[in-house]
């Protein structure tokens, strides 16, 4: 009998997304230090495989004002994650950062740097931006055409390996003696013009830093990468692209696809659909982990987790948020009409400028969307909060822990998923049932770890293949 697969987890920190109940009793900062060191501690304590943060470029406005989730929430993540790095010991840290506004030896750098203060931990979400609203936060502003995003990203992530790659791994021979024999004798490393004692030893061999010269479509970038070669020599890529564009983008560069794909038929169907597109690009299954994102709601019995679970999705979805989601959608005020009668009988705007700015969330073909919509409500009755609550919940699970536990496990044995990115809904306490009740049933059943191998990067956390790489030695 072939041993059971085992199942990946990971955390997506609460933000600032309606899912996420800021007024919950328990409820605390979205931008406090002590939330993110809760939450990292809590789910390191049930061995999650990392930590993932979100990321947003500006604050989303809804009819010219900021959406109030906004106010806070969208501190800088590689702050985040570098101060995390210090209350942790084996979790990763992944974060969410554009290509569309960034740059790639600047990230690059940051990226290799927290790879190195984490002793291998670090991951990197690659994201691309279409949006005008955001491209006015950055000196160039303006925006890409949606498939020059994806030119751009695959760019700058070759760039980004060009750069990582550029210092061999052996580079720093920290050589005090500077004596014949050594590994650096005759390699010209030695610091030039210098006299007396400086001039015996050798840090760096020259010899092993190559220097980056590259000319593309998107950059080009000219001279020496200023940082060694990290632990993990590149910090896992993750990617959460869903176009067909993003799915060929992720077959080519990422380690790892943050996937909306929840329910069990379309998560295997999407399952199936990029191990194709892995097998185009000459790479194996075995280079690519997926995970959905899922909520969870728990209960004693399945009645009472479907209670919570009808509770906590009103609460999610107020009367203010039901409108201001059908607003994106009719791009006009809708502040007029009741929350708990039918949908609107006009028509959308097609025309008018966008009231929604900051945020794509829905399909391109607005008036069959909103027919759609239309035909749902009719058809079982559903009012305005009923009809959003109802299409805008994502695939979760909901039931007991042993339920909960089992799901995940068949989508994992049976290759739906790798595993999931976990998403609470409060912060920072959401994880902490999941921790105390699921995690101890996946390791029951012997798909999760229950401990974490000592000094572990996180590829290799995670099982994806890459030689271990020795840490640069670097003197003080």
């Amino acid at each position: 009998m072939s041993a059971k697969r085992q199942v990946h987890l990971a955390a997506h920190f609460p933000g600032v997304n309606n899912t996420t109940i800021w007024s919950d009793d328990r409820a605390e900062s979205q931008i406090a230090f002590s939330s993110f060191e809760h939450f990292a501690r809590n789910a390191e304590r049930g061995f999650f495989d990392f930590l993932f943060l979100a990321e947003g470029l500006r604050l989303r406005e809804q009819k010219g004002r900021i959406h109030e989730l906004d106010v806070v929430g969208r501190p800088n993540t590689l702050a985040i994650l570098a101060a995390l790095a210090g209350v942790t010991d084996h979790i990763g840290l992944v974060g969410t950062l554009q290509t569309t506004f960034n740059e790639p030896v600047e990230l690059a750098k940051q990226l290799a740097t927290l790879d190195h203060l984490t002793d291998g931990r670090a991951g990197w979400n690659v994201v691309t931006s279409s949006d005008a609203f955001h491209g006015a936060n950055f000196r160039r502003g303006g925006f890409l055409d949606h498939a020059d995003r994806y030119t751009r990203a695959a760019e700058f992530v070759e760039l980004s390996r060009e750069l990582w790659d550029s210092w061999e791994s052996d580079a720093i021979v920290a050589n005090r003696s500077g004596a014949a024999g050594s590994d650096a004798a005759g390699s010209g490393a030695a610091w030039s013009g210098a006299a007396g004692p400086l001039a015996a030893g050798v840090f760096a061999d020259r010899s092993r830093i190559h220097d980056v010269d590259h000319h593309g479509p998107q950059f080009d970038v000219s001279g020496t990468f200023p940082v060694p070669r990290s632990p993990q020599r590149h910090p896992v890529v993750v990617q959460a692209g869903d176009s067909d564009e993003g799915r060929d983008l992720a077959a080519g560069h990422a380690e790892v696809i943050f996937s909306l794909h929840t329910e069990f038929d379309d998560a295997r169907s999407f399952y199936g659909d990029v191990t194709e597109r892995l097998e185009r690009v000459g790479r194996s299954k075995d280079e690519l982990l997926i995970l959905p994102g899922a909520t969870f709601v728990l209960g004693d019995t399945a009645d009472e987790a479907e209670e919570r679970s009808r509770a906590i999705r009103h609460a999610q979805v107020s009367p203010a948020t039901a409108i201001a989601f059908l607003e994106q959608v009719w791009n006009r005020d809708l502040s007029s009409y009741d929350v708990d009668g039918p949908l609107p009988s006009v028509e959308p705007d097609l025309e008018g400028a966008d009231i929604t700015r900051g945020r794509v969330r829905h399909t391109r073909d607005v008036p069959a969307l909103v027919q759609s919509w239309r035909d749902l409500a009719a058809a079982e009755h559903l009012s305005i909060r009923d009809l959003v609550i109802r299409v805008s919940t994502r695939g979760g699970f909901v039931g007991t822990p042993a339920h909960i536990a089992a799901e995940i496990d068949r989508y994992v044995q049976e290759r739906a998923t790798d595993g999931f990115v976990v998403v609470p809904h409060t912060n920072p306490y959401g994880l902490d049932e999941f921790v105390d009740r699921v995690v101890p049933l996946l390791q029951e059943r012997g798909v999760h770890r229950q401990s974490y191998d000592e000094g572990a990067t996180l590829r290799q956390t995670l099982g994806l293949p890459g030689r271990v790489l020795d840490r640069q030695r670097v003197l003080a």
